[in-house]
């Protein structure tokens, strides 16, 4: 293996900076672990996990080369990027009294179906594009990298978010009776999509100011 052990770490930090930005992945997992508790979030955890093999795959075998020698590509995707956060949140907020059972595609009972929706959600997630495919060969040269270095950058990807993804999938169903009343799941929504909207924010003003 070739990879500097600063750079695995500071990829450790990176993953688990971007996981603490709300997205799909955060609603899916919050939704079905209101509606099912833990048994519904671990099928989503594993489903999501293998997304996450999957993209950073992707960035090393050649679409961040070509990403990265279009600068008017990387602009649009974190223009996109910005609008679907901001998006999202105000979709939040906009329903933030609505229960998030009623979405059945994210809670719809059975593993095959959390695990479904965790590909689905990772497949569509803005954040993990633009981290895996923009922002991945930042940390190693992907031109480069020798088969262990590849095999540790995708366990990394699969193993951080999912420990996490778990950690706060049980954390939820814990408090499962608490956030599915009225009150504490528009407080929760109106943080979320407050949150949402912000990462969108802060995404179109650097992208302002960089222009």
């Amino acid at each position: 293996m070739t990879l500097p052990a600063e750079s695995i770490w500071l990829y450790a930090i990176a993953m688990i900076g971007i996981w603490f930005t709300p997205g799909p992945v955060w609603v899916a997992i919050i939704a079905r672990a209101l509606a099912s508790g833990f048994r519904g979030v671990w099928p989503l955890a594993i489903g999501v996990a293998i997304g996450d093999a999957i993209w950073p795959l992707i960035a090393i075998f050649g679409l961040a080369v070509i990403v990265s020698q279009n600068a008017m590509l990387i602009e649009a995707m974190r223009w996109v990027a910005a609008a679907v956060f901001i998006g999202m949140g105000l979709m939040l907020l906009r329903k933030a009294s609505q229960p998030v059972e009623r979405d059945s595609r994210l809670t719809r009972s059975g593993t095959w179906a959390g695990f479904s929706a965790g590909l689905l959600a990772i497949a569509g997630n803005p954040k993990a594009a633009l981290f895996y495919v923009g922002v991945l060969p930042g940390f190693f040269d992907v031109t480069v990298l020798t088969g262990p270095d590849v095999t540790t950058i995708v366990v990394m990807s699969c193993a951080i978010p999912f420990c996490l993804n778990l950690g706060m999938g049980g954390a939820i169903a814990a408090a499962r009776s608490k956030l599915s009343s009225p009150t504490g799941l528009r407080r929760m929504n109106l943080v979320s999509g407050g949150l949402l909207i912000a990462v969108g924010c802060v995404i179109g003003l650097g992208q302002a100011l960089a222009g």
